[in-house]
């Protein structure tokens, strides 16, 4: 594109101004020529029909009539009061009625003047009308030079009331298509534009504004969608070799010893063949010479944290420092308790650090990181507080790391004389097609089967009325020497919502399961650290057999014996939060239930939330139903990453377009790295700046 044209500002354009550029600013942040251009219609109405008003009826939800406005009057008062214009043609009469009335409106309509006016119908009590119309005054040859689509663009109250209206914005548009034509232009090398039979780039923008049919459309959209994923998969796959070229890691050149005796004498169970191939594909990264830079996933039980473990004993085996950064302190001890007794049989110097240790210990702890006197070390927010500082810091492992921004891993790089190696764990599987789009500058690991055992958990979705029933089931589990966990979503009770809170569940909980026959243990996220410790030990030796909890036990806990999850207000809680939840059961021999516990009112997404749940327990499964219902910008990942820059890509409609864009991407760059051949001349161009004067952080994602 024309950069000096495409960046100027939206008021120069004709018909905008300073007032009306305030409101595109404001309204739809429309600041320059390109952003108009990039405001396609959401969708499109056929305009090529029009109706006689006798024949308008209940079967049609848009129509278009040509008629004269016969009258004009302001009905009821105050709150009430609308603008009716009466619309004749020669089979009769309807109503054009506007709910906000204005001088514009007013001064706008003529009386005896013949309009087109296209609008959605309303019937309320046999009386048709169409509510705030679209205006056209009727010319005779307008008809000829209509679109036969008319996109309909987004828009807001304000930017209506102000007269800013969809034929407003077309006309805008107009106004800039031609100014731009012949100007857009191209990028794409010719040979993808032949193979993909693709429009041209002009041509696909002047579409997708002004369609003549529904074949020019769909081709004007599917080459603005591939361009799209094309210039995105582009930057992320070149970034990642990039990074691979230019930063350069710590080479291991052996397994070592500490990884080989934990295998052989220690690990006293089969890994699965997921988790083989994934420690291979580590292993590899590790001695390449280039800095690993790996995202770990895998669902829920999956075995994800006895693999990174792994990993480490290869960097520790190799004379290097580990860590491994948790969001909660909660997950940091647990991980700490689990390998502490290991590191001791393996002689290796492990150490823990959170936000509440005693500033005594955090010294000491610093002091020995700096020497080189730890060797693992495992901790909170606090691995990355200005004093912390490793004397060679080989490998950081960043577990549940949606929960922590770009800027927050990257300070890790800052510990150390030489950027350490990087594993991304995740707990929360990541749909293929986000995955791509969010985290495809980053090689990928999948652990995608569950270790033997691993037992079908039972999940039920029940209200209030049956919660007698509930009751007695977890007496009889108990009973049977098992846990249960009760998991609310709120610490207090909250005016605005009505919804239990954990205080007041405990109190009931209480009266249900007395002592001393029943114990019951609290866990939230306000407590104190030695408090909460105190309370999830007597949960995790069996001296309570409730837990009552707030989310932070949504990963990492890890009681065998606990056979029953209760997931009070479930209706409050994502997909992605549910499923992590229901993981902390089923994790012993023994069959295992969930249960989300709803009130009686519930939209339409939390009723599918609760059917998927039900229906699966595939995490993969969840986590694309979870794109479908959300959308890709309030997952995981996508708000400490930016938004997915995509303004006309769907990620659940375009999952081949994706896939085959992503592939055709990674081949290019297979046989031409650096886009120096001259048939990739067009893309290297338009790539020219992106990589300029980036910070070493910005290549961890």
């Amino acid at each position: 594109m024309n950069i000096d044209i495409f960046n100027t500002p939206i008021e120069f354009l004709k018909g905008v101004g300073p007032n009306r550029a305030k409101l595109l600013k404001d309204q739809l942040k429309i600041f320059t020529y390109k952003d108009l251009l990039y405001t396609f219609p959401y969708r499109y109405v056929d305009r090529t029909k029009f109706h006689k008003i006798s024949s308008v009826d209940s079967l049609l939800t848009e129509v278009q009539i040509i008629g004269k406005i016969t009258n004009l009057k302001e009905v009821g008062i105050g709150r009430k009061k609308r603008l009716v214009a009466s619309l004749s043609d020669n089979t009769g009469t309807i109503d054009l009625v506007w709910f906000k009335i204005n001088k514009w409106l007013i001064d706008t309509i003529k009386i005896n003047q013949t309009y087109i006016v296209f609008g959605k119908l309303n019937i309320y009590n046999g009386i048709r009308s169409i509510p705030h119309p679209d205006l056209e005054i009727y010319k005779g040859e307008n008809l000829k030079k209509k679109s036969k689509l008319i996109g309909i663009y987004p828009s807001t109250e304000i930017l209506i009331k102000r007269g800013v209206t969809n034929r407003t914005m077309r006309n805008l548009i107009n106004e800039l298509l031609i100014l731009i034509n012949k100007k857009i232009y191209e990028n794409l090398p010719e040979y993808i534009i032949k193979k993909f039979k693709l429009l041209d780039r002009n041509s696909a923008y002047i579409c997708i504004h002004n369609p003549q049919s529904s074949y020019d459309l769909n081709q004007s959209i599917l080459r603005l969608k591939f361009e799209e994923i094309f210039y995105l998969q582009i930057r992320l796959i070149k970034k990642n070799l990039i990074r691979k070229e230019k930063i350069k890691g710590y080479s291991f050149k052996s397994i070592g010893k500490y990884f080989d005796e934990f295998y052989k004498s220690i690990l006293d169970f089969d890994l699965t063949n997921a988790q083989k191939r994934v420690i291979k594909e580590i292993r590899k990264d590790l001695g390449d010479g280039a800095q690993m830079n790996r995202l770990l996933q895998g669902d829920v039980g999956s075995g994800k944290t006895i693999v990174a473990f792994m990993s480490a004993l290869i960097a520790i085996g190799n004379g290097f420092q580990v860590c491994i950064m948790t969001p909660t302190e909660i997950l940091s001890y647990q991980h700490y308790n689990k390998f502490n007794e290991i590191c001791k049989l393996l002689n290796i110097n492990i150490k823990i650090i959170s936000g509440s240790s005693k500033a005594s210990i955090k010294k000491e702890i610093i002091n020995d990181l700096k020497d080189g006197k730890i060797d693992l070390i495992i901790g909170t927010h606090a691995l990355i507080y200005d004093g912390v500082q490793f004397n060679n810091l080989g490998l950081a492992i960043i577990d549940e790391q949606h929960k922590f921004g770009v800027a927050q891993r990257s300070k890790l790089w800052l510990k150390n004389k030489f950027p350490p190696h990087v594993l991304i764990m995740t707990a929360t599987p990541i749909p293929r097609t986000l995955a791509m789009s969010v985290y495809g500058d980053l090689d990928m690991s999948i652990i995608d089967e569950l270790p033997p055992g691993r037992k079908y958990i039972e999940t039920f979705h029940q209200t209030d009325r049956d919660r007698l029933k509930l009751i007695r089931f977890i007496k009889n589990q108990i009973h049977k020497g098992k846990q249960a966990y009760i998991v609310y979503p709120l610490i207090k009770e909250s005016e605005k919502l009505d919804f239990k809170d954990l205080l007041d569940g405990y109190e009931s909980f209480s009266r249900d399961f007395p002592m001393p026959e029943y114990h019951i243990s609290i866990v939230h996220g306000k407590m104190k650290n030695d408090e909460k410790e105190n309370e999830m030990k007597r949960f995790i030796e069996n001296k309570t057999q409730i837990l009552v909890s707030t989310t932070v036990i949504e990963v990492g806990v890890d009681v065998p014996n606990a056979t029953v999850m209760v997931i009070e207000s479930a209706e409050r809680f994502g997909l992605s939060q549910l499923h992590q939840l229901r993981g902390r059961v089923g994790r012993g021999s023994d069959k295992s239930f969930c249960f989300l516990v709803t009130g009686h009112k519930k939209t339409k997404e939390s009723i599918m939330r609760m059917e998927t749940m039900v229906s699966t327990n595939d995490g993969f499964i969840i986590a694309e139903k979870d794109l479908e219902i959300r959308g890709p910008g309030n997952l995981m990942g996508t708000q400490q990453s930016g938004e997915i820059p995509f303004k006309i890509t769907n990620l659940i409609k375009d999952n081949e377009l994706i896939i085959k864009v992503r592939l055709l991407v990674s081949t290019i760059l297979k046989k031409d790295p650096n886009l120096q051949n001259k048939e990739n001349y067009i893309i290297s161009k338009n790539l020219k700046n992106i990589f300029d004067k980036k910070e070493i952080w910005e290549y961890i994602s």
